[in-house]
């Protein structure tokens, strides 16, 4: 039986330290919690014998390691970088440790019980690192930002707010309500493009087979047939089609060169905010794309403020959070300016971003003393807009994709069938 050195302390503060013979650490760790001891570190005792015909501790990890040492170094980087957890998933993730600690476990028994717990999206060695963390004497907060690339600052300062406010399940709860809001919002964009982009997928197909399959027999028959001029539309048809088939490569190359330019200048500061820029002024996308921004947020810093983050700490975290920099960079100079002893409202305003509406929302908070409710009165009236801003865009965008799909089908079989005509009146001739 495997041994493991552990140091513990008593319910009154004392410091203990011994040695266990348990069949593996988590049965030390419970054994040490039976004990009404509070667990610092549990060790492998050295020297322990490994069970016979076992490898031995670390063998496999060691093996790993080796494995991994000949791999380049961006690939282990690849490797070892965990997938961000949705919106949704976080929002189950929080929901249930919430529920656990509702009916009355222990944060480490929860957590305990989160790793066996069917967790989509967030792995259940996070909840068992956590657990460890924990059971080592760190906050949940500070074992959250340890995992970084699972918790973003958003989780982590909220979880640190609720601990020093003694309210940890009230904010897991808001948390997954949050979060759940964000994923809903996200569904309704996906569900938005879905009929737009199966007609434009549908069109493409359509012209691609005339293209390959039907035109090229076409073009058999109008050669075979001498001493006789086709239509212009059709000589266009049939340039298009051979300049398609012999320069493929060209246009992929020239595609492939735009790409690489455009990620390339996306990538620089000037870039990004050209293009952030672009998004919040286009014709019909831009309306959209405002009133997410904007209901955003509202959400997130009326959620954290409402939590008991500090402003500027909640401003910075909400900077963070929005995906534009033009925004980002007003949210940015409105917490330099409340360092200052300015209000919210006076920045946002100078800013020139944001609307008159949630300027005045923003202000009346300020005068009642209630600026997370204000800034939650907000985000209900955007992401309302929201719903609405999405269905008239689909609405245009359907007949817009639908007229310019049949323009292009009606070119190609004219093209055809001005040609057929032309001949037929020929040989009649």
């Amino acid at each position: 039986m495997p041994q493991f050195q552990y140091k513990a302390r008593r319910r009154t503060g004392g410091l203990v330290e011994g040695t266990l013979e348990v069949a593996d650490r988590s049965a030390a760790v419970a054994q040490l919690e039976k004990l009404g001891l509070f667990p610092l570190a549990v060790n492998s005792a050295r020297g322990t014998a490994s069970k016979p015909g076992a490898p031995a501790a670390g063998s496999t990890e060691s093996g790993k390691a080796r494995f991994s040492a000949l791999l380049p170094a961006s690939f282990q980087a690849q490797l070892q970088r965990r997938r961000r957890p949705k919106l949704q998933e976080l929002a189950t993730f929080t929901q249930q440790l919430a529920n656990l600690l509702h009916a009355g476990m222990p944060l480490t028994m929860a957590l305990q019980s989160m790793s066996s717990l069917s967790s989509k999206g967030i792995p259940s060695e996070v909840a068992r690192q956590l657990k460890q963390d924990v059971t080592e004497g760190r906050s949940l907060s500070d074992a959250m930002g340890r995992q970084s690339g699972v918790f973003p600052p958003l989780v982590v300062n909220m979880v640190r707010a609720g601990e020093k406010s003694g309210a940890l399940e009230e904010v897991l709860r808001r948390q997954a309500s949050h979060f759940e809001r964000f994923a809903d919002v996200q569904a309704k964009f996906k569900s938005a493009m879905i009929y737009p982009v199966i007609v434009l997928l549908v069109g493409v197909g359509l012209v691609i087979f005339f293209m390959t399959a039907l035109l090229p027999k076409f073009m058999n028959l109008f050669e075979s047939i001498q001493g006789f001029e086709l239509p212009a539309m059709t000589r266009i048809l049939i340039n298009t089609s051979r300049f398609l088939t012999h320069w493929w490569w060209l246009l992929l190359l020239v595609g492939l060169g735009i790409g690489l330019i455009f990620v390339r200048y996306r990538a620089t500061k000037a870039g990004r905010r050209a293009i952030d820029r672009l998004k919040l002024n286009l014709p019909i996308f831009g309306k959209v794309v405002r009133l997410n921004l904007f209901g955003q947020f509202a959400r997130t810093l009326g959620t954290l403020l409402r939590n008991g983050v500090p402003v500027l700490e909640a401003l910075r975290i909400t900077e963070q959070v929005l995906p534009n920099v033009v925004v980002g960079e007003a949210i940015s100079q409105t917490r330099e300016a409340v360092t200052d002893g300015k209000t919210l409202a006076q920045p946002l305003a100078k800013s020139g971003i944001f609307p008159q509406l949630m300027i005045d929302l923003l202000r009346i908070g300020e005068e009642t003393g209630d600026i997370p409710g204000s800034l939650e009165n907000v985000a209900d009236t955007y992401e309302r807009e929201l719903t609405l801003g999405l269905r008239a865009m689909t609405n245009l965008i359907e007949p817009v994709m639908i007229v310019g799909i049949a323009v292009i089908v009606g070119f190609l079989l004219m093209s055809v069938m001005s040609a057929m005509f032309a001949i037929t009146q020929n040989l009649q001739r």
